[in-house]
């Protein structure tokens, strides 16, 4: 059993980066996955706020990104390698469509990270999430597809309404 999400978090980062890839060079894959990477453990530590849940998440497994590959087209690129099966099994749907509604919207990641106070994972410094939620035109170039809101539409609606039931209807949106 693991606590700290990091299995879950790195698969749906993968994922994420290999559904909206970066474009520009070595620079710009970094800059995109520490984007993705931060939208994902955001969404991770928001669906399992307690190191119960996360507990409970390694023993039962996330769900695998069957679905999350047929929607946003990317299961024409899964392969069919048992290493390539093996990460997509802990990839999480709903912490991928949350990581997806963070990363099409600044204020509901403002307001994400400033919930994680009340999960067992901590805040984690504001600093730690800028990319995520004050990303600069480096950023924002080197993620274009994984930012762009038409893109992540189909992805970020799955589980919208839930990520929205969680930080208080929307209503905590940070000024």
């Amino acid at each position: 059993m693991f606590t700290d999400l990091s299995p879950l978090v790195a698969a749906t980062t993968h994922w994420l980066t290999r559904a909206y890839p970066a474009s520009g060079g070595a620079l710009a894959d970094a800059l995109c996955e520490a984007q993705a990477r931060q939208a994902a453990t955001v969404a991770a530590r928001l669906r399992y706020p307690t190191a119960t849940d996360a507990a409970l998440v390694g023993l039962a497994g996330p769900g695998g990104s069957g679905r999350l590959d047929w929607i946003s087209g990317a299961d024409a690129d899964a392969g069919t390698s048992a290493d390539d099966h093996a990460w997509r099994t802990w990839v999480d749907e709903v912490v991928a469509s949350w990581a997806a509604c963070l990363l099409g919207d600044a204020d509901l990641a403002a307001s994400a990270v400033a919930a994680l106070a009340a999960g067992d994972h901590g805040p984690g410094a504001p600093a730690d999430f800028r990319r995520l939620v004050a990303p600069d035109d480096r950023d924002r170039a080197a993620a274009a597809l994984l930012r762009h809101p038409d893109l992540l539409a189909p992805v970020a609606a799955l589980h919208r309404g839930r990520l929205l039931d969680r930080l208080g209807g929307g209503r905590a949106l940070v000024a």
